[in-house]
């Protein structure tokens, strides 16, 4: 009960009218004070007028007529003349006086919760006005204990009825409350449960319809947050798709390259110079190719392996990038240039490396060649105290806006017709291996920038 909405809102409700009605009873229990001394002082004045009318009333009806209005004597004062009406013995001195005449609401409270207090009998004295302007005062004398007992018996007759009035409106607000809030949260729970159970499927993706502003505004959250998730987890399957893809091709290629690379070693043998010079370096490509599938590099299926360090010069691996690039250029008039500091030698893994390289400056031979203009791209690096800095820049374009926006997301950030977006990524992911960052430099119609950080660390490359 108490670990629920309702119940806990049904308790609260209860405790919060009990208090309200012990506010009320406060003020009621000293009303009802007064009113039971105004009545002791009415029926003083009846009495003592009885006597008035016939003084010739013995002392036995006397003791009755007080007896009747439940005090011990009776003081008018009638033309400035105070008057002893009627008498009889106390049972114990007057302790406290009290006069109704001018009293405050403070003090009628005041003195109500200080009669609750004192359980003694004590005998008091009572002043007010007398009805009917019959006299300027009337003054009498009682006991409490009537007047105690009869207040305490008001006040268990008023807590009853407050207890009871609280509990059924404790009871029906909490059945508006199970209507009106438990039941559309409920609604909302029982969505997000069965949407848990199977989140791809678009169909369990909760319809807001409440009418309340507060639940709706959550319902509709939740739906935009249902609707991202089941998305990325589509786009997940379809990743997880394309890397058991990738990496069957992979196989299958793997076994195939290495056929090419034993074809490889006797075109090496051949004795014609223009084989001879482009011999290397078609092993060299057929070799990487074979490391890439025998890796499973792919995006979309495995993460990239912890890179192999290595003390190695830049200028050769950009070298092989370029007359890698060169072959597939064709007859577009595309130059390169590169910059590099010469032995400038860096430490990281060299394979790695070259592939970040290779996608960037294959975007941007895409870039420039899908212009059909002329174009150059360079490749350039700086030796910085505390990282080796590698800038591979283009005459292109320059990427559009919607580029930019996701450049480093798989699938998203294609600059080129048809392309997939996975050369950035690949590359940035490359790069981070190495603790390093990928970054775009500047970007528009004069061309686009690309810089590779590396940071050097602790070690450093020998001279």
């Amino acid at each position: 009960m108490l670990n629920t909405l309702s119940g806990r809102f049904l308790i609260l409700t209860a405790v919060f009218v009990m208090l309200a009605e012990v506010l009320i009873f406060v003020p009621s229990i000293a009303r009802y004070r007064e009113d039971f001394l105004m009545d002791r002082l009415e029926r003083a004045q009846i009495a003592s007028l009885a006597l008035l009318a016939d003084d010739m009333i013995d002392q036995s009806v006397q003791e009755e007529l007080l007896d009747n209005a439940g005090v011990f004597n009776v003081v008018l004062r009638r033309d400035e003349a105070r008057q002893l009406v009627l008498s009889a013995p106390m049972p114990s001195p007057i302790v406290d006086t009290f006069d109704l005449r001018d009293a405050s609401a403070v003090d009628l409270i005041g003195d109500a919760m200080a009669r609750l207090a004192e359980p003694e009998r004590e005998v008091i004295r009572v002043i007010g006005d007398p009805t009917n302007m019959s006299g300027l005062l009337i003054e009498v004398t009682l006991e409490t204990s009537e007047l105690r007992d009869a207040m305490i018996d008001y006040g268990l007759r008023i807590l009853v009825l407050s207890a009871v009035i609280s509990l059924i409106t404790a009871v029906m607000l909490n059945l508006a409350v199970r209507r009106v809030l438990v039941r559309p949260i409920k609604r909302v729970v029982g969505h997000m449960k069965s949407y848990a159970a199977s989140p791809e499927d678009a169909r369990l993706v909760i319809e807001p319809n409440s009418n309340l502003r507060e639940i709706r505004e959550a319902e509709e959250s939740l739906q935009n947050l249902q609707t991202q998730l089941t998305s990325a987890l589509k786009q997940k399957e379809r990743l997880a798709q394309l890397g058991s893809a990738v990496a069957k091709v992979s196989h299958d290629l793997r076994n195939i390259l290495t056929s090419a690379q034993l074809f490889t070693d006797r075109i090496e043998m051949s004795e014609d110079p223009t084989v001879s010079r482009l011999a290397p370096k078609l092993v060299n490509s057929i070799t990487r190719a074979v490391h890439l599938c025998e890796s499973t590099l792919a995006f979309g299926k495995a993460e990239e392996p912890s890179p192999t360090l290595s003390v190695f010069t830049l200028e050769d691996i950009v070298h092989d990038v370029i007359e890698s690039e060169r072959l597939s250029v064709g007859e577009h008039d595309l130059s390169y240039a590169v910059d590099i500091p010469p032995g400038l030698a860096i430490r990281g893994d060299s394979e790695q490396l070259y592939r970040a390289i290779l996608n960037l400056a294959r975007n941007a031979r895409q870039a420039i060649t899908g212009t059909g203009n002329p174009g150059e791209i360079s490749v350039s690096a700086s030796d910085q105290p505390d990282a080796w800095m590698i800038y591979v820049s283009d005459t292109g374009p320059g990427l559009p806006p919607k580029a930019q926006e996701h450049l480093f997301t798989p699938f998203q950030g294609g600059t080129t017709r048809g392309g997939t977006g996975l050369g950035l990524s690949i590359a940035m992911e490359l790069v981070r291996g190495h603790g390093g960052a990928l970054t775009l430099d500047e970007t528009g119609p004069q061309g686009t920038r690309f810089q590779i950080s590396l940071p050097k660390g602790d070690v450093q490359p020998p001279a």
